[in-house]
């Protein structure tokens, strides 16, 4: 048999747009599911029925104002009647007899006249024939590869059923989760109080919802899944509350109790923007600024997703404890469906330890290593190597570890004025370094007084630099200094991407590329 095939191509994918009836549907389904559903879950569902609405709507087309086959009907002369185990084909009944055979008992046989002219018989009044499954079902050109379509389509098609279900208030969301509002469990202040002492007692958290319910009572006979739910909605609605799983999972913090370096963004981290010519950076240029790894650089169209990442660490993270969530770095630490911030588990690479840290997703950056770099005896300039961790929610760290001994190191003295002064000095060093980037940090203080009185004496940004291309020329005996050593030293005054400070070097006057991203500062232009 040749059937004819439902035509959804890419045009109606590509146009899907949420209506009025596929909100409804939806809000439908959960109430009779009882059951909070991912976005991936509900596209699914959504899917399966536009399709169904599609099957309906074909057949209605096919037939229009003609009558489906059925053997098991009785079909008058004159009956107009469409075949779908002849590829939709219409007729027409012009002839009505008694069917003889006696296996078959009383039955008719109508003779049908179709639309080019032929003529052929088929039983009618027959209750016991394969045909008198319903079109939908017998049909198999009707099948269509839902993961297929998903595979194709779904990242684009989740992002409007997620648009679409906000544009409604009658939905919620927690964790990726949705569900209608109306059928949420009344969680009260009383709950929200209990809560918040359990938490306490234990130091802020993190604890899953579960563990939460397990010593609040909540009266209700209803899903498990969905009292979950309510209280993770009403947690979620209380400022006192942070949500700090990861993708797929829902755990809870007292928000009193999180680092101050997680709900604000540190010192030393914050940036004042610098205007830049992005157009005036030069490939060679483009590829430092990938390998510096800075959390404040553009994100490129296409970086590969590596399962280690190494960097070398600059001033304003190692004061602070951090790590940038660069383009790179980002993909090995765990993210959220929307909490802004995640508390993870940094296993140290050489001894096992675990300790705690944060994701601070909206700024880009990691907190929480101040104690291990100081442990480890890192300095700026130190090499670390980033892992993706075996578990979810668990990254692996370690630094490049070298035997214990005093290196000619780059130094950071504080001058009896408060400016920055720099000098080749003997340091302890005991982890690998970047030779260009490494800046050893004697007196942490002073050099914050130097950062703050930048800060608030407004010291241009152009001045910043030309002040640190002098101090690093001076230790150099051919007189230039390489971009990334200028980027380490520019980060010691204040907080700047590598972009800006290249993009200066190369469009002013006074700064003269000697190859291979060194520059020399000639005063005299």
């Amino acid at each position: 048999m040749v059937m004819a095939s439902i035509k959804l191509d890419e045009e109606y994918w590509s146009n899907f747009q949420v209506r009025e009836p596929d909100i409804e549907f939806l809000y439908n389904y959960l109430l009779d599911t009882e059951t909070p559903l991912t976005t991936d879950e509900l596209l699914e569902v959504l899917l399966n029925e536009r399709i169904r609405l599609e099957k309906i709507a074909l057949e209605a087309q096919r037939a229009q104002d003609a009558q489906i086959y059925l053997p098991k009907e009785h079909y008058p002369s004159g009956q107009a009647l469409v075949f779908p185990a002849l590829n939709w084909q219409k007729g027409k009944v012009v002839h009505v007899r008694e069917g003889k055979n006696p296996d078959l008992g009383l039955f008719e046989v109508i003779r049908v006249e179709f639309e080019n002219g032929q003529e052929r018989e088929f039983a009618a009044g027959l209750e016991d024939h394969p045909l008198n499954t319903l079109p939908a079902e017998q049909d198999k050109s009707f099948a269509i590869d839902l993961q297929k379509i998903i595979e194709d389509y779904g990242e684009e098609l989740k992002k409007r059923i997620e648009a679409g279900l906000r544009d409604h208030s009658d939905f919620v969301a927690i964790a990726g989760k949705w569900f209608p509002r109306a059928l949420l469990v009344d969680i009260n202040v009383g709950h929200l109080n209990l809560a918040e002492a359990i938490l306490d007692m234990a130091g802020g958290g993190p604890l899953p919802t579960a563990k939460i319910l397990e010593q609040i009572e909540v009266s209700s006979n209803v899903n498990p899944k969905l009292l979950e739910f309510s209280l993770n909605y009403a947690l979620q609605e209380d400022p006192r509350f942070d949500e700090v799983g990861t993708a797929g999972e829902v755990v809870w913090f007292l928000r009193r109790l999180e680092p101050a370096g997680v709900l604000e963004t540190p010192l030393h981290l914050k940036y004042q923007d610098v205007e830049e010519d992005r157009a005036l950076l030069t490939p060679e240029m483009l590829q430092l600024e990938r390998q510096l790894n800075d959390e404040l650089s553009p994100v490129p169209e296409k970086l590969p997703v590596l399962d280690q990442v190494q960097l070398s660490l600059i001033y304003p993270h190692w004061r602070e404890g951090t790590l940038p969530l660069s383009a790179q770095i980002r993909p090995l630490f765990p993210t959220a469906y929307e909490a802004p911030r995640i508390r993870l588990t940094i296993i140290d690479g050489e001894n096992g330890e675990r300790f705690p840290a944060w994701v601070v997703r909206p700024k880009g950056y990691v907190y929480g290593l101040k104690e291990w770099y100081e442990k480890r005896g890192l300095i700026p300039g130190s090499i670390i190597t980033i892992q993706r961790g075996k578990k979810q929610g668990e990254v692996i760290i370690k630094r490049e570890p070298r035997r214990p001994g005093r290196e000619w190191v780059r130094t950071v003295l504080v001058g009896s004025d408060g400016g920055i002064v720099l000098a080749m000095l003997k340091q302890n060093i005991n982890a690998v370094f970047d030779e260009r980037m490494a800046i050893a940090i004697p007196d942490a203080e002073g050099v914050d007084l130097a950062w703050e009185r930048t800060i608030k004496e407004h010291v241009p940004f152009e001045k910043v630099v030309i002040n640190a291309v002098r101090e690093l020329t001076k230790l150099n005996p051919q007189g230039h200094v390489h971009a990334s050593e200028l980027y380490a030293a520019v980060n010691i005054m204040r907080r700047c991407p590598p972009g800006p400070i290249m993009e200066l070097l190369v469009s002013r006057p006074w700064f003269v590329h000697v190859g291979d991203l060194h520059f020399r500062y000639n005063e005299q232009s």
